[in-house]
């Protein structure tokens, strides 16, 4: 793929390599929509699993990235917003986690205009436009890889308003129990926001703040994913991962995003690195652009 040599990313709004394909009408969108059914099930659920997102060589590029991103020598490792070699709690796993790859990687940052996922997205959202609000990478290596802990999404994301959000997150890999699949709890995304939990502590820790009916209710669902396909989930929707005891990786990309239109609710960075948008703006601009636009 093409290679901008000292490129910030974030400052170019478009597919920058041949990662993905914009479609040129309206009608090559519509091969990429989801069909009712499955609309349906994620406002029923609160999540989606296996939407096939990448063809097999479009995650042979990000499986290749990803590796050059991850090392702490990239020259542009700076631009990340947070990068987590090892994020885990328990000393004995590793869980790396990144956000910003979009900045430093032509295939992280064309992937947020692919088709298969903005179009779902749109539908998912209520049919809206979609813009960008950050990425992630998740890897968990083989044989040691940690656990993400049961948590809402949007308790992160609190400085954030309204709660328009939705998460995207495909597979590197083939997912399985294994190797700490996603799992899901359905109908947990009609529970209203709970505590925040240590992202990468006790796998469990997020029962401690549960009801007696939620507790009763907490019907975990496992989603196994082949490489190039993925899971959307509403951002209240209880979900986590456990520990990758096989001996492949379990890795992932996940984009998120919003609809047009949610707010800064602080003065604050919204991100480390960015600069604030004032309480009440709408986010826009160099970081959070409009992704898709009905």
């Amino acid at each position: 793929m093409e290679k901008l040599k000292g490129k910030d990313y974030s400052t170019i709004h478009s597919p920058v390599g041949n990662l993905v394909q914009w479609p040129a009408s309206k009608a090559e969108w519509e091969k990429y929509k989801l069909t009712q059914e499955q609309v349906e099930s994620f406002h029923q659920n609160g999540f989606l699993g296996n939407v096939k997102l990448l063809d097999d060589w479009q995650v042979e590029i990000l499986r290749k990235e990803l590796l050059e991103v991850a090392d702490v020598n990239h020259p542009w490792h700076h631009l990340f917003y947070e990068f987590h070699s090892n994020e885990s709690q328990d000393p004995n796993t590793i869980l790396f986690h990144t956000l910003g790859a979009w900045r430093i990687s032509t295939g992280f940052h064309d992937i947020l205009w692919n088709p298969r996922i903005l179009m779902a997205a749109s539908q998912l959202l209520g049919d809206k436009s979609v813009r960008f609000w950050h990425d992630q990478l998740f890897c968990k290596p083989a044989r040691q890889g940690g656990v993400v802990a049961w948590h809402q999404d949007y308790s992160y994301w609190t400085r954030t308003k309204p709660m328009a959000h939705l998460t995207c997150w495909c597979g590197l890999d083939d997912s399985t129990v294994l190797n700490g699949c996603v799992q899901y709890v359905p109908g947990s995304h009609r529970w209203g926001l709970l505590e925040k939990p240590e992202l990468a502590g006790s796998l469990n820790g997020i029962v401690d703040f549960l009801t007696e009916e939620q507790k009763s209710q907490f019907h975990p669902v496992p989603v196994e994913t082949q490489a190039g396909h993925g899971n959307f989930h509403h951002p209240l929707t209880l979900h986590g991962s456990g520990e990758n005891k096989s001996d492949k990786p379990r890795r992932a990309t996940v984009v998120n995003v919003i609809t047009d239109g949610v707010y800064s609710d602080s003065d604050l960075p919204l991100l480390d690195g960015v600069p604030a948008i004032a309480n009440g703006k709408k986010l826009e601009g160099q970081f959070f652009p409009l992704l898709f636009d009905l």
